[in-house]
């Protein structure tokens, strides 16, 4: 933790608390939000170019009469918290910044980090380079207020919203063929919700369990929609406007962990991940059929040949469930201990299927084929728990980094030991 010494910039309410032992500004409980306030969150990674802009207009938006804070969760490498501490000067409202050491999570995390913190009934969550206009902020949470809500979403895809923005067909493209695949996914969470990729809305504190939400990427809001289920939700229209400067954070890289992000969601449930296990362990039949092909072709016996292919069809299967279904789950254990104990238990099913057929024929009158068919289930069901609990037992806690909470002349640091809900 890094603190600057320094003593705050008068606000003119007289709510901001004197310095304490170690010279950092804390806020008594008297400045926490009042009811129908609102907590403007903006996650940055370099946006030293854009919070001065952003700043100006938020200040030119937000009426008096809604009392309003804003937190900057920032992953920076360049001099975005002191840009923001320099534009804060001019703001009448209260602005922090929280600096995380470690990014953990992406921008998503670092929302995160921001909804743990604030103290407003109302949250809104948007984008530094000024694509979301600062604008509708009172909008969001006066739609709210109006339709009883508890998530109100800015969406570019009802009457009067505009993607604009997007800078060519490719992203257009992108951009609407991960909302039909989320919409697909997710039907049930997502009703209601016609731009699920929308980093610009709305929710109340109360309806946020921030101990819940394990984001990957910048798709906070399918993160919050997909596990906090907020009972009511609004949309308000708006035109996702031009990157006000620098560059776009849309990359390959956070395509596919966005990608990722969807497997875990959808298998967020046991038997949600046991039907993936089983998709997953019938594409392994693929290059064990292939390997069995060669080495029988090669002159190898079919016995050996058959030991050996399966150990392809293993490897291939280990890959995948490695990167699709249990990524969030692998720290605990070290790769070679994860790979000894899922060969294991895969090899184990060849031993224990026969015995199984044997048992259900002799002692059941059963059918072989329908004997066979009964032991592959029992053996699938044993090899999805022991995995799941020998290979990939669940993380204990969650983390989300080591954060620097940065007192600047001019921006108050948040109080030790608030927390979302």
């Amino acid at each position: 933790m890094s603190i600057l010494p320094v003593p705050p910039r008068d606000t003119g309410t007289g709510e901001l608390g004197e310095l304490g032992e170690l010279g950092h500004v804390e806020l008594e409980s008297t400045a926490l939000a009042e009811p129908g306030a609102v907590t403007v969150i903006i996650p940055t990674f370099n946006e030293a170019a854009n919070v001065r802009e952003l700043l100006r207009q938020l200040t030119q938006s937000v009426p008096s009469r809604l009392p309003c804070e804003v937190l900057f969760v920032d992953d920076s490498t360049d001099g975005t918290p002191q840009t923001i501490a320099e534009a804060a000067q001019d703001c009448p409202f209260p602005v922090a910044v929280i600096h995380r050491d470690e990014p953990v999570g992406g921008l998503g995390g670092a929302v995160v980090e921001g909804l743990r913190t604030a103290g407003s009934e109302w949250i809104v969550v948007m984008d530094a380079d000024l694509q979301h206009p600062p604008s509708l902020v009172p909008e969001l949470v006066a739609a709210g207020e109006r339709s009883g809500a508890d998530l109100v979403v800015a969406s570019r895809y009802v009457d009067g919203g505009s993607r604009a923005g997007l800078a060519g067909g490719y992203r257009v493209a992108v951009s609407r063929a991960a909302t039909w695949l989320t919409k697909a996914l997710f039907p049930r969470r997502l009703r209601g919700i016609s731009d699920p990729m929308s980093g610009f809305f709305a929710i109340r504190r109360g309806a946020v369990t921030a101990d819940a939400l394990r984001p990957l990427g910048y798709k906070i809001l399918l993160e919050l929609a997909v596990r906090c289920r907020p009972q009511r939700v609004a949309e308000v229209p708006f035109v996702f406007g031009d990157r006000f400067a620098g560059e776009s954070k849309s990359t390959a890289r956070e395509g596919m962990r966005f990608l990722r992000h969807l497997v875990e969601l959808r298998t967020a449930s046991p038997l949600a991940r046991m039907a993936a296990f089983g998709l997953i362990g019938l594409t392994g039949f693929v290059p064990n059929l292939l390997a069995l092909y060669g080495l029988t072709g090669a002159g190898m016996h079919y016995l050996p040949a058959e030991i050996v292919a399966n150990q392809f069809g293993v490897a291939w299967n280990f890959v995948l469930i490695e990167l699709l279904l249990f990524r969030g789950r692998r720290a605990h254990r070290h790769w070679a201990d994860r790979v000894g104990r899922f060969a294991l238990l895969a090899n184990a099913d060849l031993l224990l299927r026969i015995p199984l057929i044997a048992l259900f024929v002799a002692e059941f009158g059963m059918d072989v084929m329908p004997a066979t068919v009964l032991a592959m289930l029992a053996t699938f069901v044993l090899r999805f728990a022991g995995t799941e609990t020998l290979v990939y037992l669940p993380k204990r806690g969650w983390g989300w980094g080591r954060s620097r909470r940065t007192a600047h002349p001019d921006l108050p640091a948040r109080t030790e030991g608030r927390s979302g809900r």
